[in-house]
């Protein structure tokens, strides 16, 4: 019996005999800092159909079910370059502020963890997507340049959205602020 690992492109394999035993697929991951309180940014990342108002990665997303971003619940989402796909929230800490959702394709899984982590009057927002599956290596490959870009753009946005927000424009409902 031996044992072997493979390297192919981003992911890792580790066999034992002719067996995977391991994959371990690419994490695309990008993190901003935001000068913005945590719950500013957690408001904004977490009112996910307002998210097309922000960034260009986005063209409609539309709840599947009743109320909002929650366990369970899903989403309708349409982004450029890509075909519509159904996304259903895993997790959800609002105390951690922090969610996962995840979508399927044929042969693969993505999962998309999003949070934020505050210090004082300033933030990190990580945007986090994941392939896994016995496609996912391929899928990785092909929306490589893709995916950078997007969390790239998303975090951007989401920063700009989260710095434009005042409270007097949160709590007025106008939107002057936003950018």
């Amino acid at each position: 019996m031996y044992w072997g690992i493979a390297l192919t492109g981003s992911s890792l394999s580790i066999f034992k005999g002719g067996d995977r035993l391991v994959h371990v697929p690419l994490d695309f991951r990008m993190a901003v800092d935001i000068n913005a309180p945590a719950e500013r940014v957690w408001a904004v990342m977490r009112d996910v159909e307002s998210w097309p108002e922000w960034t260009p990665t986005m063209k409609k997303i539309r709840w599947l079910d009743k109320g909002s971003l929650a366990v369970g619940s899903s989403a309708l989402i349409w982004q450029p370059k890509l075909l519509p796909a159904k996304w259903k929230v895993t997790e959800l800490d609002d105390s951690r502020k922090s969610f996962t959702w995840e979508t399927r394709g044929p042969g693969m899984r993505l999962h998309a963890r999003h949070w934020v982590e505050g210090a004082g009057n300033t933030s990190r927002a990580t945007l986090s997507i994941q392939f896994s599956g016995p496609l996912g290596p391929l899928f990785e490959r092909l929306t490589r340049k893709l995916n950078d870009r997007y969390l790239a753009l998303e975090a951007k946005g989401l920063r700009e959205r989260s710095e434009g927000i005042t409270a007097s424009t949160s709590e007025s409902g106008s939107s002057n602020g936003d950018r």
